[in-house]
């Protein structure tokens, strides 16, 4: 999977270090190894996008290092791939050596693993499944402004799964901790890596069933009942945030137009 570039591969070229991904001009290159002086470096080839192979570079270059949500507003797909990329590259770094034994380990040639010459133990990227939901009481949405948010957006609640949880779980205490509510007609709608650091978010809809709304101010700075045509700021287009306060504002608004 690892190669030595001459030079005349061409692609997308995705060079990552730290979280961070090379955005010259505020895009991904695209064109030769070249053309971007990557003779001799060595790629990973990770996916295709629009007919061309994606590559990863485990490289910081010295300008232009970005977040990878720079490219939020791309092609799903090619998110998804950066995303990938990021995640990689970080994985790789952070498993230099084995955890158990302490040895140099070994880039496997066949997957995306770690493997370790000394005592044969094999590492994986690991994913930590989040779950996210709105949550509907008649015509409102609950919306929550997080601590780790800036700029005064509005999301849905979400937290990571925990050892020995369902997702189902996850999602009835996570609500429960952060806003003091028990919901019900919980419903999956779809889910999105998210390269935050390695999230896999997990998307409901959920119906309020009970209680009065107190948050946890250790995880929210603000949360509260919105009317579906009166929200605040939001998540960007192409978050599965964003697509579940859409669902929800649909939903509502059929439910007006019926009467």
């Amino acid at each position: 999977m690892e190669q030595q570039l001459r030079g005349d591969e061409s692609g997308w070229w995705l060079l990552s270090y730290a979280g961070k991904l090379w955005l010259p001009k505020g895009e991904l290159p695209f064109g030769l190894a070249q053309d971007f002086q990557l003779q001799g470096e060595r790629a990973y080839r990770i996916g295709e996008w629009q007919s061309h192979p994606v590559w990863l570079i485990r490289q910081s270059r010295a300008r232009d290092m970005a977040s990878v949500r720079q490219l939020l507003n791309e092609d799903r797909g090619l998110f998804q791939l950066a995303g990938r990329a990021v995640q990689l590259e970080d994985f790789y770094r952070a498993h230099r050596f084995c955890g158990y034994c302490g040895h140099g380990m070994t880039i496997s040639d066949r997957e995306w693993a770690c493997l370790c010459p000394n005592c044969h133990q094999r590492y994986y990227p690991q994913i930590a499944p989040c779950v996210i939901v709105a949550i509907r009481k008649e015509d409102k949405i609950l919306l929550a402004q997080h601590n780790r948010h800036r700029g005064g957006i509005y999301t849905a609640l979400a937290g990571f799964v925990e050892v020995g949880e369902t997702l189902e779980q996850a999602v009835a205490r996570e609500v429960h901790e952060e806003s003091n509510l028990s919901i019900k007609n919980l419903r999956y709608i779809s889910s999105q890596p998210w390269p935050f650091p390695h999230s896999l978010m997990v998307a409901y809809l959920a119906d309020y069933d009970s209680g009065e709304l107190k948050i946890d101010k250790s995880e929210l700075l603000d949360a509260n009942w919105f009317d579906f045509d009166r929200l605040p700021m939001l998540p960007p287009p192409g978050t599965v945030a964003r697509r579940l306060i859409e669902d929800t504002v649909a939903l509502c608004r059929a439910e007006r137009e019926q009467g």
